[in-house]
């Protein structure tokens, strides 16, 4: 039987919308990387690789999510996204978190940048100009 919490998620993400999706995503994959960072610090080793680990799923998941046919945008992420990946199997390999803390900063960027695009998008939907509620917009 699944607990409450993992009930929950299951059925957040079965009606998320995609780029919903994509926020949990990038979510999880930096409170994977805190924890994967906090074990390395511990000298975890066994937890680091678990959580980072997961991470490189999370990232091989938004790689796969890509329409390389959409253009250049798609290609740059891609290329991103590969880079992650390296920089997480350097950090799996000499158990360093400073690589894991690299790819976490990156990941609070996009995440920032997708959170924003989520904003416009759901403003879009609802028939509400996409700069409502941002300071000094008309």
């Amino acid at each position: 039987m699944m607990n409450p919490y993992d009930q929950y998620r299951r059925i957040a993400t079965e009606t998320a919308d995609p780029v919903e999706l994509v926020l949990m995503l990038y979510r999880g994959a930096i409170r994977n990387l805190e924890v994967a960072e906090a074990a390395l610090e511990r000298r975890d080793t066994s937890q680091a690789h678990q959580f980072l680990v997961k991470t490189q799923n999370i990232v091989a998941e938004l790689m796969g999510t890509l329409n390389l046919d959409a253009g250049e945008l798609a290609h740059n992420l891609h290329r991103l996204y590969d880079y992650m990946q390296r920089r997480l199997l350097v950090a799996t390999l000499r158990k360093d978190a400073a690589p894991a803390a690299e790819v976490r900063g990156m990941l609070a960027e996009l995440l920032e940048t997708w959170e924003e695009l989520a904003r416009r998008y759901r403003a879009a939907r609802a028939g509400q100009p996409a700069l409502a509620g941002v300071r000094g917009a008309a």
